[in-house]
């Protein structure tokens, strides 16, 4: 159930929560809080840059100030140019006339000045949306489904962690993991279990386990309706975050995986399409990741043969890899070089030059990048969304895999 303009003192609150909002919006001085605000603006400014400068840098996106509330099932709200409103809907929650506009990311907090001296703030955490003005606090959007945000202090970088993170949270729609929430309607196998991974190392893994649980067909279909052999994997090892071999679609994807399955004088391994290519080596190992997931028999071998997108499954079977021509188109989608640098261990991809969003996707088939005009039309033109799921979790779980920056 979905609350809007709640009361402080609703009891659907949880007490925690009110607690923290509560010591966050007790400072009612003006320019105190406008100051602590664009210090930790600059701070995070600074963190970026440093980011950056270890890894590859960043790419130019369009110059549009804006901030997306609603992780997990909440509603999706935009705060742009001084509006705040329901990204799915259209709704007006609320505008301003901000003479200052201090946007926080890892904070999930944006700070107005108005042009009638009005202290306007905007904050969400693990309760809540939350909006004070008028020296009245008001939980504005909330969800039964609990959001767990954590620190990430224990990691280096871990302002940008906290900003990734949120940009996953946001791009789930009604318990699914959709690529991104503008321009993408269905969420993808590939994104989806990249996006859980995360969410297992967060403990937010219960936003998505109803949708995993009712995951019927082995395919998604999404691009452009063809059948993906990757898809075989990457479902087995969804179905093992939130059920067991016993789910009824195990049985559908090993009927499946026969028709591609491949025998050599090594062994059996499986080849089909992925992007409108053959990738038998990133899809065996998919498979065979899926398969130990669930604890059940594998009887498939990697072949050891160039497959430009072998690289991109960083998460086992690292041995078997045949140097060639890495899939890492950086600029458009930058997934790709992220994964790539994960199994390798490099530092070479970027993330955007903007303070929020951090991730994005640009010119893929199956987009349509029209819906990015709710953001601005600058995006849609450009054929460029943003925040971007998968991207996101590249940088994710390379950030978390201490194993992997030791090297």
């Amino acid at each position: 159930m979905l609350n809007y303009q709640v009361s402080l003192s609703s009891h659907a609150i949880f007490c925690a929560g009110i607690v923290l909002v509560l010591s966050l919006f007790s400072c009612e001085n003006t320019e105190e809080i406008l100051n602590q605000a664009s210090q930790a603006q600059a701070a995070y400014s600074e963190s970026l840059e440093q980011f950056q400068e270890e890894y590859g840098g960043s790419r130019e996106l369009p110059a549009v100030n804006f901030f997306l509330f609603g992780m997990g099932d909440r509603p999706k709200l935009l705060y742009r140019r001084g509006v705040l409103s329901n990204v799915l809907t259209g709704e007006i929650i609320d505008r301003w006339d901000p003479v200052r506009e201090i946007i926080i990311p890892p904070e999930y907090r944006v700070v107005l000045h108005t042009a009638d001296d009005m202290l306007v703030q905007i904050r969400e955490d693990s309760a809540g949306i939350w909006l004070r003005q008028n020296g009245e606090t008001t939980l504005i959007a909330q969800s039964d489904a609990p959001v767990t945000l954590p620190s990430f202090n224990e990691y280096d970088h871990s302002e940008v962690l906290r900003v990734l993170h949120q940009e996953i949270l946001v791009n789930i729609i009604d318990g699914a993991p959709v690529p991104n929430l503008f321009v993408y309607n269905e969420p993808w196998y590939r994104d989806g279990a990249m996006a859980a991974m995360c969410l297992a190392q967060t403990g937010n893994l219960p936003l998505l386990e109803d949708w995993i649980t009712g995951l019927r067909d082995p395919y998604d279909y999404n691009n452009a309706d063809e059948a993906e052999a990757d898809n075989l994997g990457e479902v087995l090892y969804l179905i093992s975050l939130a059920a067991d071999s016993a789910h009824p679609l195990v049985d559908s994807v090993l009927n499946e995986v026969e028709q591609y399955e491949v025998r050599d004088s090594y062994g059996t391994y499986i080849r089909g399409r992925t992007d409108f290519n053959r990738h038998p080596v990133y899809q065996t190992k998919w498979l065979k990741f899926g398969l130990e997931a669930l604890s059940m028999d594998d009887p498939y071998y990697v072949p050891l043969m160039e497959d430009t997108y072998s690289s991109l499954f960083w998460m086992g079977f690292r041995g078997r890899y045949l140097g060639g021509n890495d899939a890492d188109d950086t600029r458009n989608y930058p997934y790709l070089g992220w994964a790539s640098d994960h199994f390798h261990r490099y530092k070479r991809s970027p993330i955007s030059d903007r303070p929020y969003p951090l991730t994005w996707e640009a010119h893929a088939s199956q987009a349509e990048y029209s819906g990015m005009a709710v953001v601005d039309t600058v995006y849609a033109e450009a054929g460029i969304c943003a925040p971007h799921i998968w991207h996101a979790a590249e940088v994710f779980l390379y950030l978390t895999d201490l194993e992997a920056l030791k090297r």
